[in-house]
């Protein structure tokens, strides 16, 4: 597979560097660091849990990440501004949904701010009646276990008490667009 030759030293953009160089010092403009971490292809999951009166709240995310096996801990971050995040944020428990390939549509339905995002989506209830979205390839239910600072956002880990998987390819989202992690 060919591949493209990092850009000449001094052709980057302002507040970014080709790979070797580096940005000490330097404002980091906040689309390049968007547009560079893009290039990290990720899965993409449906995050749930119960608001304080008990009403489902939901959201797409791709900050996925283990933290340990013993104990069995996951993080995932929330922008502090996100409607639902200081429901997140003192939610007991929630739920981590890994989308099939074919689940696009629900991740979008999740991504938005303006609807009823659970209208329309099958789910089961799972441990503290967090919902789960029915086709999910895995679901991951926690127990909150800690919350940490991060800039504009809040680091969510929870201990995970249940897990369901099955076989199949994933949603994946890489450089701005969805695309399908192969089943391998």
């Amino acid at each position: 597979m060919a591949s493209t030759p990092p850009a000449a030293p001094g052709t980057s953009t302002p507040g970014t560097s080709t790979p070797g160089e580096s940005t000490s010092g330097a404002s980091i403009d906040p689309r390049a660091l968007r547009t560079a971490l893009g290039a990290y292809g990720t899965g993409v999951a449906i995050v749930t849990a119960l608001d304080a009166g008990g009403q489902p709240v939901g959201m797409t995310i791709n900050s996925l990440a283990a933290v340990s096996l013993d104990p069995p801990l996951v993080l995932w971050s929330v922008q502090l501004d996100t409607p639902s995040a200081s429901a997140f944020r003192q939610a007991r428990h929630f739920a981590l949904s890994i989308l099939a390939a074919d689940q696009e549509t629900i991740a979008r339905q999740f991504a938005r701010t303006d609807s009823d995002k659970f209208s329309g989506i099958a789910t089961t209830p799972g441990s503290a009646d967090v919902p789960l979205i029915d086709g999910a390839v895995v679901h991951f239910e926690c127990e909150a276990w800690a919350c940490y600072p991060g800039g504009d956002h809040e680091i969510i880990v929870g201990k995970v008490t249940r897990l369901a998987s099955r076989p199949g390819p994933t949603l994946g989202f890489h450089r701005g667009r969805f695309t399908t992690l192969a089943d391998a």
